[in-house]
């Protein structure tokens, strides 16, 4: 009698599906199908993206950087909504367009529905926190919340705070910065 394999998806299966405005990603094998992200996701995604390269315009430590590609291995790529990388470690880990390491930050902002929140809050931050990434901010436009998860002494990334629209959003990785919450859901 034969037992039945799960198939695992590659990479390389992800090069070959068709450009038609989804977002795939597969981690651990599985494929995630996003849509197109929506007004107010880019609106904040603009918002942090922006906070952050005024903040390294006066220190150039590195790069933010939306929508580029991580590949982990052969099982395991994903396009996070935003990354923070050094300038070390963009010289360790970029090769093709596309990185083949962790970002020291990564920024996820939620998009509607249950599926994409379990994707974001625990596949993703799972991955993550296997590959090395510092720092996780998980942005909720619906609630105007940022929740922040950073790396512990057992290599994961465990909830540190969540943060209200009167907080100030810093960084030990960005050490001087610091934005409103709110400032971030206009």
């Amino acid at each position: 009698m034969g037992t039945t394999s799960e198939l695992r998806l590659t990479n390389a299966d992800l090069e070959a599906v068709p450009e038609d405005g989804n977002r795939y990603e597969v981690v651990d094998g599985e494929l995630y199908v996003s849509s197109a992200p929506g007004y107010v996701h880019q609106i904040v995604l603009i918002n942090i993206a922006m906070a952050i390269g005024i903040y390294l315009r006066e220190h150039p430590i590195g790069r933010v950087l939306p929508g580029v590609g991580i590949i982990f291995d052969d099982y395991n790529s994903v396009i996070p909504d935003l990354v923070f990388v050094t300038n070390e470690r963009i010289r360790k880990t970029l090769a093709g367009g596309r990185f083949h390491g962790a970002p020291e930050i990564v920024i996820e902002i939620l998009s509607p529905g249950k599926s994409n929140e379990r994707r974001d809050r625990h596949v993703k931050r799972s991955l993550y926190a296997a590959r090395g990434v510092s720092e996780y901010w998980l942005a909720d436009p619906e609630n105007q919340t940022v929740e922040l998860y950073l790396r512990n002494q057992a290599n994961e990334l465990a909830f540190d705070r969540s943060l209200l629209q009167a907080d100030e959003l810093t960084s030990a990785l960005l050490p001087g910065f610091s934005v409103r919450v709110g400032t971030l859901f206009v």
